[in-house]
């Protein structure tokens, strides 16, 4: 594994770190280097930027959801082969899931990892006052190492040699270069539909074209030689072959459906199952040798006429939950297994039909945070007081029409509630599940599907 590892992290949320973390991705390929490109947090659609530039799958590191050495174990494990990683940060470099603490922010990530970080500040209104800003963070916390700035949004080169002695001057770490206010090289809006616009390709151009302005003024020599760090070691092997479950999982995966952290699909296969996909999309029947379904999250939304039109494939899933076919749907997953959803612009569309209730779109964000899950009485995915770790987002409500059992009980910021629904084999809720987080979760659902397959 390559010891080359840097955080690129930012001031705050919008300082421009996405732009500036792709861009040194794509410039450093251009240099020849195989680069592993990482997300703090749970994200989904960073990640995909990432993959599109570096052709390999992007990962994320979550210091609140996964134990300390499984996050190294991810890191390490997806570093092999690379030359370089690089780790987008979330949000500010402090923020994460507590004000008084450092717990889930890129800041503890990057001291976890042992990582250099590239500090993005937002300079566009301001000269000296930069050096007091990089100060305020090397100061916060002692222990964490910001080796080197990156002044964003700049007026001009002379703007540019100003914070540049300020900031090297006071902080005594280099300002590795800068990029130009520049509204053409704005990324685009994070909406709903911009993950399959980047899986098309139709990005290609921008994110190619962002790797040439970062290499014209930014010193990826002198970066480079910032990320040099001793090889990271963990002792854990959560990846490895843990068992033998010989089933066979179908997950749907195309531009509807494509929420899946990396980690819990090989989880899945070091547990022995095979993952097979299906696209109900594209009007793809369940696979017939499918022993269980993962039915993620993404935009179902977005593509509701066509996915409404695939009638054979909404049947096909509908028809094997009938028979006990054991069922994880997440989000976007629970939105297919209602009965409709109505779009922002009042359109309704037929789903599987599943669970008895409608799903229905809103311009206000419905739920937004991480979430401790335990399970509400029969649920199969918990025994013995598990909990797993988990995050929620989403703009849709599914409203009931009957009543059906609960599936999870969550603990947020905000408190504690029953969220999920529970109908035959099928564990149907809003929250994405890290399984890393307690692989005990993912092992009781994948022997329920072999239990339920030997039984027929």
């Amino acid at each position: 594994m390559t010891a080359r590892r840097l955080v690129v992290a930012g001031v705050s949320s919008g300082a421009g770190k996405t732009s500036i973390a792709i861009g040194l991705m794509a410039a450093f390929i251009k240099k020849g280097l195989t680069v592993q490109g990482f997300k703090c947090g749970p994200d989904y659609i960073d990640p995909s930027y990432h993959t599109a530039v570096t052709g390999r799958p992007s990962r994320n590191l979550d210091s609140w959801m996964l134990p300390e050495d499984v996050m190294k174990e991810v890191f390490v494990k997806g570093s092999e082969g690379a030359d370089l990683s690089i780790i987008e940060g979330v949000m500010g470099f402090y923020d994460g899931k507590s004000p008084t603490s450092n717990q889930g922010s890129t800041a503890e990530i990057s001291t976890l990892l042992g990582a250099p970080t590239i500090l993005i500040v937002d300079c566009s209104a301001m000269a000296r006052s930069a050096a007091a800003i990089v100060k305020g963070f090397q100061l916060l916390d002692p222990g964490v190492n910001i080796a080197g700035v990156i002044a964003n949004k700049v007026g001009s080169e002379g703007h540019y040699q100003l914070i540049k002695e300020a900031v090297e001057q006071e902080c005594g770490i280099p300002v590795c270069g800068y990029l130009l206010k520049d509204k053409s090289l704005k990324m685009p809006e994070r909406h709903l539909g911009l993950v399959p616009s980047i899986e098309r390709g139709e990005l290609d151009e921008q994110l190619d074209q962002l790797g040439d302005v970062v290499a014209k003024t930014v010193d990826i020599e002198q970066i480079y030689q910032i990320s040099e760090q001793a090889p990271l070691q963990t002792d854990s092997s959560l990846f490895q072959r843990r068992g033998v479950i010989n089933v066979t999982i179908a997950i749907a995966r195309d531009e509807a459906f494509n929420f899946y952290y990396q980690e819990n699909l090989e989880l899945m296969e070091a547990y022995g199952a095979k993952v097979v996909y299906f696209s109900p999309l594209k009007g793809e029947e369940l696979p017939s040798e499918a022993d269980g379904v993962y039915l993620g999250g993404g935009f179902p939304e977005q593509f509701a006429e066509q996915l409404a039109e695939n009638r054979a494939a909404r049947q096909s899933v509908s028809e094997a939950i009938e028979s006990g076919l054991p069922v994880l749907a997440e989000c976007g997953g629970l939105m297919y297994l209602s009965e409709s959803i109505t779009t922002l612009d009042g359109n309704e569309y037929p789903m599987a039909g599943v669970l008895p209730g409608k799903t229905e779109m809103q311009t206000k964000l419905a739920a937004l945070g991480y979430r401790e899950i335990s399970g509400l009485p029969n649920n199969y995915l918990f025994k013995d007081g598990m909990e797993v770790r988990g995050h929620e987002f989403h703009y849709s409500i599914f409203k009931p029409s009957s009543e059906l059992p609960g599936a999870y009980r969550v603990k947020s910021r905000f408190g504690t509630g029953e969220e999920g629904f529970l109908y035959k084999n099928v564990v149907a809720g809003y929250t994405h599940i890290h399984f890393a987080s307690n692989p005990d979760v993912l092992e009781n659902f994948l022997r329920l599907c072999k239990e339920q397959r030997d039984g027929k």
